[in-house]
This record gives structure tokens, sequence and C-alpha cells, in this order.
């Protein structure tokens, strides 16, 4: 019997693998992410499904990959017939609690469709993805209703929009109130207190939560909307690095000769032509440094909650992102391509399980993805998996040092831009805007709908600077990786509504049905 009674689903927003310690980071202390990789397992090779918040959370919430879930961007909503790891949980008796950002965008059309709409408790959960919402903060637009912003009200902040005006608002030389949303304001604090913030009101509030629980079994998501933009940090974490301190930025003058269509458009997107000046990416990188800081200090007091309430025994911990955040590197703004700086994301699991015992510390090189989450979780509770759905694969093996003869040796990732600026640049419709990607061992190829391929041998050119797509000397790759591209496409579980068993069942049944086609 597995020893996870509880569970602990960690999620930043736009944190990159590299800007932790135990990932390599030279000078950010993350000593309580680090210590969490001591005690369980560090997956060096995770990616997500998405280089997008949404699509990439919704296929950790339904381990299924954005092809077959269908929420492909922010504001496409995950469809009334997809299933969540929390409706998993409710069908065991369980509640899948959420303190922080989701995401989630209800399908309002599919609910009117159906006649779903109510007000009892399971269209509560329906609307909310799953989750019992002790407190829902998206963190990236005004909420003046929300009950963080009554929470600054409460505390001093008197504004009709406190989010807007004292967290993503500091005070410069001329004392101006300015807005976060300049990224030149990046270097100053914000107005709000520390204790006040938006990573310390999640954290208290998940610290709430596990205390009132006492020995009951729970899981929690608990879900940071930083180190997500706006880049401004509360004092002291605004000046805890200097630029000395930050990551040298990665990109290369041959990305900019004769670039990809598609890149070259997004750069001439706001945020990208910005963060393409080195006075933008050096202003900022400090400031997301310092929230990555302020984000470990808060886990710190997760886990002397959890000492203090004897928890570390039976919770299963998951910590991870839902996407990196490029910086400037390949010359480019926030997030959504195939770069390793966006896909590749911090991934530790630890598994209280004494099973688990003989891997602790142990760097796992093997691939994991966004979708293995829900079904590691599952696995961990001792749930049924959901295989006619579910596409992705329990990390417990890994955890539990179990032998597996067979592993994946590829991970996949989508983007559809057809809501971003840079699809009118290309004069593209809505429809033709989408890309996949698979990536090896050595070579990532991303095939774009109706353009030119992306090829990069990660071998001789781990930076991604030189791109093989349109290489004469390469098509031999290219189609084999185009192939394993398809072979993946066609594996996609789209049969849904019926179980593998279900079919197994009824498998040449048709005479017991009382039908008898075919007989002479």
């Amino acid at each position: 019997m597995s020893a996870v009674r509880n569970v602990l689903f960690i999620m930043c927003d736009q944190l990159r693998a590299d800007h932790l310690g135990c990932y390599g980071h030279p000078f950010l202390a993350t000593t309580h992410l680090d210590e969490l990789a001591r005690r369980g397992v560090r997956f060096d090779r995770a990616f997500v499904q998405s280089g997008v918040c949404g699509p990439s959370r919704m296929s950790f919430y339904t381990g299924r990959y954005v092809s077959s879930h269908g929420a492909t961007w922010n504001r496409v909503p995950l469809s009334v017939g997809e299933i969540t790891l929390g409706e998993y949980l409710r069908r065991a008796g369980r509640t899948l609690s959420l303190a922080g950002k989701t995401h989630v965008l209800p399908d309002l059309a599919g609910i009117a469709r159906f006649h779903l709409d109510g007000d009892d408790e399971w269209m509560r959960l329906i609307r909310a993805g799953g989750f019992d919402e002790l407190d829902r903060h998206d963190g990236h637009h005004p909420e003046p209703d929300g009950a963080y912003a009554a929470y600054l009200r409460r505390a001093g902040y008197e504004s009709t929009d406190p989010w807007s005006d004292f967290v993503i608002s500091a005070i410069d030389e001329q004392g101006k109130v300015v807005s976060g949303w300049n990224m030149r304001n990046a270097r100053l604090p914000a107005r709000v207190a520390e204790e006040h913030s938006e990573t310390a009101y999640t954290t208290e509030r998940a610290i709430e939560f596990m205390r009132a629980r006492g020995d009951a079994p729970w899981a929690l998501h608990l879900s940071y909307v930083k180190p997500h933009w706006p880049y401004l940090a509360p004092a002291p974490y605004h000046a805890r690095y200097s630029l000395d301190q930050c990551l040298a930025v990665k990109r290369d003058p041959r990305e900019l000769d004769d670039a990809h269509p598609v890149l070259a458009a997004y750069r001439k997107q706001e945020e990208c032509a910005n963060f393409m000046r080195d006075e933008v990416w050096r202003t900022v990188r400090p400031a997301y440094q310092g929230l990555v800081q302020q984000i470990d200090d808060h886990l710190g007091r997760v886990w002397e909650t959890l000492e203090r309430l004897g928890r570390w025994k039976d919770t299963l911990i998951v910590f991870t992102a839902d996407h990196g955040d490029f910086l400037g590197d390949h010359w480019l703004g926030e997030k959504e391509h195939f770069y390793d700086t966006v896909q590749r994301v911090p991934l530790i699991v630890y598994d209280p399980d004494s099973a688990a015992d003989a891997t602790r510390g142990r760097v796992e090189t093997r691939f994991a993805e966004g979708v293995d989450i829900a079904p590691t979780i599952l696995d961990a509770l001792e749930l049924p998996d959901s295989a006619e759905r579910i596409e992705g694969r329990s990390l417990l093996a890994l955890t539990r040092g179990v032998e597996v003869s067979e592993w994946r040796d590829c991970v996949f990732s989508e983007l559809d831009y057809g809501y971003r600026e840079a699809r009118r640049i290309l004069g593209r419709e809505p429809d033709h805007c989408r890309a996949w990607m698979v990536r090896t061992g050595r070579w990532k190829y991303v095939f774009w709908q109706d353009l030119a391929p992306q090829l990069f041998d990660l071998e001789s050119d781990p930076d991604e600077y030189n791109d093989l797509g349109r290489d004469s000397g390469f098509e031999r790759v290219r189609g084999e990786m185009r192939e394993r591209l398809l072979a993946w496409f066609m594996r996609l579980k789209r049969r849904v509504t019926v179980t593998d068993n279900e079919v197994d069942v009824a498998t040449a049944a048709h005479k017991r049905a009382g039908v008898f086609f075919g007989q002479w």
C-alpha cells in the first residue's frame, strides 16, 4: 500500500529551469527547492506540451496533449467534455483544492448547449476546471472584486484596484507613481509590502489550508503567479541580485540572418522588439531572479509547516512550472516558441513512500512531460489510471527505482499563434497558425503549418542558434523526425467515451447481441 495520503502540486508561472540552484544557476540561492531535490528526484529533461500558460496547464490538469484537449491558447475554453485531475479525485471522494492561478476558462457554450448551467456543486466544479477554489488569483490583470483585492484593502491599501495601484506599481526617483507594466521600472520596489505580496498571500492561504486539514487527507494545487510579468518585486527582493549575478543572454547574430518567417514576425511584436535591446533584459533579469528567490523563501515556510504537521511522511510533492521565459534569449521576449529556454522546465518529485528511498537525490535524465503529472498523482493515490483518456505516464516507476524496459525517447509540444500579432504580420488566417515540435536527445524538429520546418542538432548546437530546417543536407533527418511526429499524432487518444476494457468485452460480441451478419 502506498504511503501517499496527501498531494501538494506546486506550479510556478513562467519559471525557467536554469533559474534554480539545483539546475545549475551559480547565484540563485534556492536552498529550499534544492533541499526538495535532495529529498526526491530531480528530472533534468522535463518538457511542457505548450509554451503558453493555458494550453500547457490544461495538459498538466488533464494528462492529455494539446491536440487532444483542444484548449490551444489562453482564450480557448477547455471543452466541457474533458476530464481534469480534480474530477478524477472527486470520483474517489477526494477534493483537489486550489490556492493561486489556474488559467482555466470554462466552456460556457458547451455548458449552455447541454443545459448544464446551475448552482449545484457539480457545475461549480466544472466551471473551475475541477478545482475547489480556496482562493483563485491569476495575477495577469486587475481583479478588483477578487479575494486578494479585498485582503489588500483590509491591510490598508485603499484603492478600487489595489493590484494595479500597489502590487504592480512603484515610486520612482521623482516620487511619481509608475507602473510595473513598463519594464523600465523593474529596478524599483513594488509599492506593496513583501508580507502582502502575491507570493506571500498565496503561500499563507496554502499554509492555512494544510493546518485546517490536520490529519485528514488532502490534495492541494499551490499555484504561484510569479515570476511571470509584470516584473516587479517587493523590497528587498527587487535588489536581491545584481546584473553580474544574472545568466548571460543567449543569442547569436546568425539567428537574425534569413530567420524563419514566424520568428521574424514575432520579433516585430512589442515585447520581442523591446527584449532585443540590451537595456531591457539587463533591467528585467535581476528583478526576475528576485521574484524566484522570494518564491523559494516562502516555500521554506511550506516545508516548515509540513514538518510541524508531520506531513513529510505521507505527502507527495510535485514542483514544476508551466513554461519558461525568454528574457531576451534568441532575440525574443515572453515565451511560446520551441527553444529549450521555454519548453524545458524544472520538475522535482518528492515521493514519501519507502520504495523511493533508493532514489533520493537522484538526477533523472529520462524524458518527462507535463502530461505525466496527472497519472503520477492518480498512481500515488492508487486510483484508476483512466487509460482510455490520459496520454501521459506515471513517473512513480522512476521515483521508486522500478526497472522499466521501455521509456519515451522524445517529447512533444504545440503552438497556436492565431491570436498573436505575428499572424497578421504574416497575412495568415487564424486556422493556419499551428506548429508541432518533436524533440529527441539529439534533434529538435518543428513542423510549421504551410511554412518551412525548423531543425536543430542539439549535439553540435546545444544553444539552438543554427536552424537546419531549410538546409538541403538534412532532408533525411527532417523526414525521419516528421515521421516521428506523424506516428505520435496518430496515437493520440480520441476514443474517450468508452474504456479499453469495455472495448475488449464488446469485441466480436455481435452474436450475443442477436446480430448474425455474414452467416452462410
